[in-house]
């Protein structure tokens, strides 16, 4: 019988310890517990190390002072294998879809049956979805909507011209005027027109904003450089705003 190996990632140690110990009971079922995000990067990695892969991790929605939905994109990230399933206190159509465009293949909630909640363990590893039957409309809602916001990013990104992608890609990396200017071979002065250049194009008042919506369009940031000549990277880019 082929074994399902489970991480059970919560802060509350009576919850998570109780959970464990329920799916252990199960015959085909091994699992641990971690209280934090960095506890289970370690105890995935170590895993790994000793070539006992984990199937699914249980994330808590709430983990102490940490968003467990922001952190399932961190656990699955170089781990493909790997499902990752919520734990969620309360239903909230707009974090499960955030979850889902994380990575994670199920959101259930804390208080479900063993019974129900190994049918999505056992379900996930079948790379099926599972949401609660109240949540699907508001979920597939917001994921149209944001595939929309998307879309629309994507279009304003296109109007921008090969010079201006490039200095947003540059902003996207975090890179101050003048270490964009180092980068580009450009000036300063020709960096902060492009700059501008860009707000006016994508529709927004701050670089900040420009970072959101490129990230939305899938604009990755400039590559590291590869000399020491623009170590100058960490230059503010935004005060109060508005261009530095």
């Amino acid at each position: 019988m082929a074994r399902i190996r489970v991480l059970v990632v919560d802060d509350h140690r009576v919850f998570a310890e109780s959970l464990a110990a329920a799916l252990a009971a199960e015959p085909d079922v091994d699992v641990a517990a971690a209280g934090s995000g960095p506890a289970a990067v370690r105890c995935l990695d170590r895993a790994v190390a000793e070539g006992r892969r984990f199937d699914v991790v249980l994330m808590a929605a709430e983990l102490g002072g940490a968003d467990g939905v922001a952190l399932v994109a961190q656990l699955r990230e170089g781990r493909p294998g790997l499902r990752a399933v919520v734990l969620a206190e309360k239903d909230e159509a707009h974090r499960a879809a955030l979850a889902l465009q994380a990575g994670a293949s199920g959101w259930v909630a804390k208080d479900c049956s063993l019974q129900r909640l190994l049918a999505v363990v056992r379900g996930v590893l079948r790379d099926e979805t599972h949401l609660p039957p109240a949540l699907l409309t508001g979920v597939l809602r917001e994921l149209t909507e944001a595939r929309r916001h998307r879309t629309e990013s994507e279009r304003l990104v296109e109007s921008l011209t090969p010079r201006e992608r490039e200095v947003l890609r540059c902003m996207v990396a975090g890179l101050g005027r003048k270490a964009v200017a180092e980068r580009l071979f450009l000036s300063p002065h020709t960096v902060r027109t492009h700059m501008q250049n860009v707000l006016g194009k994508l529709g927004v008042h701050s670089t900040l904003a420009a970072v959101a919506l490129a990230r939305r369009a899938g604009v990755g940031p400039a590559d590291e450089p590869a000399g020491p000549a623009l170590a100058s990277a960490g230059d503010v880019v935004e005060r109060g705003g508005q261009l530095a």
